[in-house]
């Protein structure tokens, strides 16, 4: 069901890679590019947020911003800094934290199978920031960041990969970070093809990049709309993507923090969350079950446990879910929590002692630890064809800009 096919990609020089592989663009913003930036030359960033080599003042949606990428990404191929395979490849991407390894293929997805949805999607996308990969896309005629799928990995395909991971690495590279990442180029036909074939019953799953599919989809239904006489061959019917098995990846929690009571002391707030769960001063600053709270405030965790039923519907048995329609929005009054100010999110990564910071520094009043989305409800989530609530997964590590580049 899934089409994927081989490209010929665009990449650093080998001695470069680790220079010029950065961060998705969306992850930081423009001051933190810039700071990551300085004084590298070679920073992808150059290209998939130019407006750091611009005015600070301009507007970042301005369309000198893009043209700029534009121009960065063509003087970038004019010095070598990236060029072009000679015939098209598929590529194999692994990355290891904390000695975790994860390893993806990267290859161009059909973007019929978005539209018809054997690419199945669980988040809302905001026009702003749809509107904004598209016309970068457009403007530089490329895919400059990779959309994050997954697969469900049955062991068809198991075979393939240990195949693939035998070939030399073209980068092998550890990050500032400490993430490695190590990439290989896949240019034997015969292994090319047995990879189309695998994924022709499969259906792929968006984990990250609902913007950049969703942008790069836009671009190429305007380039048929332009093109009417279009083969479907042509790239722009195609976006750049790394495919994981589901097995091999690990979503950490996105935690929530809170500014006040909503009127209620802590004691009546506490109280109130007695009446639905029970709570334990456990100090268990993680909770170590699915369905299951932590919930610091005044320098002390709590366990929260509930005493009710957890409903069997995909997205209504989600721990953000849960904790949305019990507490945050009959409790708290948060009622939008992707507009609502009084509460933010905080990426696993950061771990709990972030939690404990914005809390013990007063700038929040209290904080929540959740126990991560599963991959399986992921799964479950987008085969309902369902949407998952805000902050719902944050998939570490991400995968680097710049590795690969497909032409549009």
């Amino acid at each position: 069901m899934a089409q994927i096919r081989e490209f010929k990609g665009i990449r650093p020089r080998k001695d470069l890679a680790d220079k010029v592989a950065e961060l998705p663009y969306d992850v930081l913003n423009s001051q933190e590019a810039r700071t990551i930036a300085a004084g590298n030359e070679f920073s992808f960033f150059h290209i998939s947020k130019p407006e750091i080599d611009l005015d600070e003042q301009i507007n970042p949606y301005d369309e000198a911003v893009y043209r700029k990428g534009k121009e960065n990404l063509e003087r970038f191929i004019q010095k070598g800094v990236l060029a072009q395979d000679n015939r098209p490849c598929l590529y194999l991407y692994t990355q290891i934290m904390n000695g975790r390894a994860q390893t993806g293929l990267v290859a161009s997805v059909n973007i019929d199978d978005y539209l018809n949805n054997r690419v199945k999607k669980h988040e809302l996308t905001r026009a702003d920031k749809e509107q904004d990969r598209t016309t970068h896309l457009d403007i530089l005629n490329a895919n400059t960041g990779p959309v994050f799928l997954l697969y469900h990995e049955d062991g068809k395909k198991e075979s393939l990969f240990k195949k693939a991971l035998e070939i030399t690495p073209e980068y092998d590279f550890t990050a500032p970070d400490g993430i490695s990442h190590i990439l290989r180029v896949i240019d034997d036909p015969e292994l090319i093809r047995s990879f189309g074939e695998s994924f022709k019953n499969d259906i792929l799953y968006i984990a990250d990049g609902h913007h950049r599919a969703a942008s790069a989809v836009r671009v190429g239904q305007l380039r048929r709309k332009a093109n009417p006489s279009y083969t479907g061959d042509e790239e722009f019917n195609w976006f750049l993507a790394v495919i994981f098995p589901h097995n091999q990846l690990k979503i950490l929690p996105y935690n929530r923090v809170i500014r006040d009571f909503n009127g209620m002391n802590q004691d009546e707030f506490i109280a109130a969350i007695e009446k639905k769960y029970t709570v334990t001063a456990s100090g268990l600053k993680e909770p170590d079950r699915i369905h299951s709270f932590s919930f610091y405030c005044s320098k002390q965790w709590y366990t929260l446990v509930p005493k009710f039923d957890i409903p069997d519907d995909p997205i209504e048995g989600l721990d953000v879910k849960i904790l949305q329609n019990t507490v945050l929005d009959p409790l708290l009054g948060i009622k939008d929590p992707r507009t609502d100010k009084r509460i933010d999110f905080i990426g696993g990564i950061r771990g709990t002692g972030e939690l404990e910071k914005l809390v013990d520094s007063g700038n929040f009043i209290a904080a929540f630890s959740m126990y991560p989305t599963t991959v399986e409800q992921l799964i479950n989530v987008s085969e309902s064809d369902g949407i998952m609530p805000p902050k719902s997964t944050w998939f570490e590590p991400k995968l680097r800009s710049g590795m690969v580049v497909h032409l549009m």
